[in-house]
């Protein structure tokens, strides 16, 4: 598949502090979570993609274009969230997002249009028409998505796009992000902190540490187990199942919500527990493969990583 980005041994430097160092990075069409703790470099690399500021060595093209020299033609094509607050004060909603789409070469009329219609995709009622000033946290991620995609663009970058939302904005926002990208060809790159946000709507992850690509894998080859495993609820007596699995030679963890996560070398694990099972008396109510969890992965990748030179 083609590569939307594709950086080869990408540096950038300010003075004596190198914040990218060396990466190599290809990211495919889809939604790609972007993650990485503070200082990483990640805030770097999205400016270097917006055009903003130029690497200090290496190569680099977003859409085809060179980011070095084409990043006007990169910026039209695109979306960009921002983390910060970026409205003008005095301006309505409606008008906030109308000015996103005039400065995008959209006329004014059509970009009022487009405000509207990207306002009702973004449940935007009567508080269209107050002032951004006196809005919300929530209503302003709201504004500042709208803004970013009043002009239909064909690849979104979004940085921390639920940051400071309550759970119900943050599983909906979630969704429009997925509508996009399923249903109307956009592909995203998603910098955040939040894990599960990654792992609901991401199709590939990219990790950063200390300014280098630590990680670049699709999510669902990091969800799966080195060896087979398998999340199991039983109706009772789970200890008894516990103990007749261990004695099969089965790894076994007791969960605190009740369930055992068991994993083996053998390829016949299925077999062998529900063998456990009907010889331990046990009725077993779902068995579901078990996965790695982000979290863990993410953690070891960041701690595993050499430190170097402090980023931005």
């Amino acid at each position: 598949m083609t590569s939307l980005i594709s950086l080869k041994q990408i540096t950038k430097s300010f003075k004596s502090m190198r914040a990218l160092d060396g990466i190599d990075l290809e990211v495919r069409a889809g939604i790609t979570g972007l993650l990485g703790p503070n200082g990483a470099g990640k805030s770097t690399l999205i400016k270097l993609l917006l055009g903003l500021v130029q690497p200090t060595s290496g190569t680099a093209s977003f859409l085809g274009f060179d980011v070095r020299k084409q990043g006007r033609q990169i910026r039209s094509r695109i979306g960009y969230m921002p983390e910060d607050d970026c409205y003008i004060s005095g301006l309505s909603g409606v008008n906030a997002v109308q000015f996103s789409g005039c400065l995008s070469g959209i006329p004014k009329t059509e970009a009022l249009r487009r405000a509207h219609e990207i306002l009702d995709f973004c449940d935007m009622k009567q508080e269209r028409y107050r002032m951004v000033d006196t809005y919300s946290t929530g209503m302003r991620q709201k504004i500042k998505f709208a803004s970013a995609i009043v002009h239909d663009p064909e690849f979104l970058i979004l940085d921390e796009p639920t940051s400071g939302l309550d759970p119900e904005e943050r599983e909906t926002l979630l969704k429009r992000i997925n509508l996009l990208a399923s249903q109307m060809g956009k592909s995203v790159l998603i910098s955040t902190h939040i894990l599960p946000d990654v792992q609901a709507i991401c199709d590939d992850v990219v990790i950063l540490a200390h300014g280098k690509v630590r990680l670049c894998e699709p999510l669902v080859n990091l969800n799966r187990t080195t060896a087979p495993s398998f999340c199991i609820r039983a109706l009772e007596n789970i200890d008894q199942l516990a103990m007749a699995l261990e004695k099969d030679n089965v790894e076994v963890i007791k969960n605190p919500d009740g369930t055992l996560t068991v994993a083996s070398q053998s390829s016949e694990l299925p077999e062998i527990i529900w063998n456990a099972a009907f010889q331990s008396g046990v009725s077993i109510q779902s068995l579901i493969p078990a996965r790695n969890s982000l979290e863990e992965v993410f953690l070891s990748t960041v701690t595993d990583s050499p430190s170097t030179e402090e980023n931005t």
